[in-house]
């Protein structure tokens, strides 16, 4: 038995996320259903992050195990064969072989997400950031990022109902730029909550509009209630970049 790695990226406007669902579509199934199609055996993949309904990503993975790719996974004809069966808003990059102790989701050392904010009427944004027309202050929303910087536990930035045994996360990096009319947030951790990115995007907000000061954006961390964030941005401006190991 061999253990192999998926690089893949996605647009997930038509996808109810990353993970199979009952009674919806998901990243997982369409990709585990065309392995089953080209394999001709049924693959179980297991995921590096799951992202929720709507969020895209330029790279994340999935692994599996197969005894039956040792002569053609150093090719290119499975890529070609998966990816011509595929949606057309997935597509497979890479698949190759691990050691069997690699792990997609628990050796993965860092994750590092954007998300993107644009505030004139630009059509060929509509579907891949989140339009937000009001005045906000660069300098205030990298006081807020950097305030994550000095904390721990994300209690107040994960959704309710999530069965984790944890809400410590270890931020590597949390910053804002604007690059033209495009303001772009970016942030990398160890591990990520869900919901977390839109919590702190939909929060850090009202810090750059003057909504709430940089010393409310600490007590609602410091509250570790999810009730005091802001999730309320859509997932559509929200981009997996990267998964490290």
């Amino acid at each position: 038995m061999s253990r192999y790695f998926i690089e893949l990226g996605y647009d997930g406007a038509n996808y109810a996320g990353f993970q199979i669902q009952k009674n919806a579509n998901s990243i997982q199934q369409e990709v585990e259903q065309t392995l089953k199609t080209v394999l001709r055996a049924p693959i179980q993949l297991t995921c590096s992050s799951r992202t929720d309904a709507g969020v895209h990503a330029i790279c994340n993975y999935f692994h599996f195990d197969c005894d039956l790719l040792s002569d053609i996974i150093v090719g290119t004809k499975l890529l070609r064969s998966l990816n011509a069966l595929l949606p057309g808003d997935i597509v497979i990059k890479r698949i190759y072989e691990v050691p069997l102790d690699q792990h997609s989701r628990f050796s993965a050392k860092s994750r590092e997400y954007h998300y993107f904010i644009y505030q004139s009427k630009n059509p060929f944004l509509i579907d891949r950031a989140c339009f937000y027309p009001y005045k906000l202050d660069l300098q205030k929303l990298n006081e807020a990022a950097g305030v994550l910087m000095e904390y721990h536990d994300f209690s107040s930035f994960s959704k309710k109902h999530t069965q984790v045994k944890s809400f410590e996360c270890q931020i590597f990096k949390s910053n804002w730029l604007l690059d033209k009319e495009t303001f772009i947030y970016t942030v990398k951790a160890n591990r990520f909550l869900r919901g977390m990115v839109k919590g702190l995007v939909g929060t850090m907000l009202k810090v750059g509009t003057g909504k709430i000061s940089l010393q409310n954006f600490r007590e609602i961390i410091e509250s570790k209630d999810s009730s005091k964030a802001n999730f309320a941005v859509p997932s559509k401006g929200l981009f997996l970049i990267t998964v490290e190991y």
